[in-house]
């Protein structure tokens, strides 16, 4: 059984988008698009009708590249259990709520069962002052917190795939 990973929307984005001026954006992108091509068939990847939402928005060539890019993917149902988690994620004051959006990809995931939530956003959710906040709520609310990662922290293949001690 493969892992599950939610695709928030900065990974599509990334690989939709033109090369970055910015060396490290670029880079970024550029290791994106290595996941994307070599280690995303590892995995099952599921998203939400949040990520559709957002992934609409914009310069009309890049959104029909994102949609593109999210056409196969299984989406996720938004519950009421995973509204639940995303209101106690903004009372708690763990996500802005100019943020909203941000904790719903967290809660839809956690909800969900998803091993992994894969992001560019390190704002408001692939922030390690944050993280321990965002797991702290969803465990106190049943729920197991995906493991929040970039692309750079899936690349490699696990140890039972490489025969590595590490």
């Amino acid at each position: 059984m493969k892992p599950k990973v939610y695709i928030e929307t900065t990974i599509p984005s990334y690989i939709a988008a033109r090369p970055s001026r910015d060396l490290i954006v670029a880079g970024n992108q550029e290791l994106t698009h290595e996941w994307w091509d070599e280690r995303r068939s590892s995995f099952d990847l599921y998203i939400s009708q949040f990520v559709l939402d957002e992934a609409e928005v914009g310069d009309p060539d890049a959104v029909k590249r994102r949609m593109e890019i999210l056409a196969d993917l299984n989406e996720l149902e938004i519950t009421n259990e995973a509204e639940s988690l995303t209101e106690k994620l903004l009372n708690e004051g763990v996500i802005p709520r100019k943020a909203a959006t941000d904790a719903a990809h967290i809660a839809i995931a956690a909800v969900n069962g998803m091993d992994f939530l894969l992001t560019w956003n390190c704002k408001h959710i692939a922030n390690a002052r944050m993280l321990k906040k965002i797991y702290l709520v969803c465990e106190v609310a049943g729920h197991s917190c995906p493991l929040v990662c970039t692309p750079a922290e899936l690349m490699e293949e696990d140890e039972s795939e490489n025969g590595s001690d590490c």
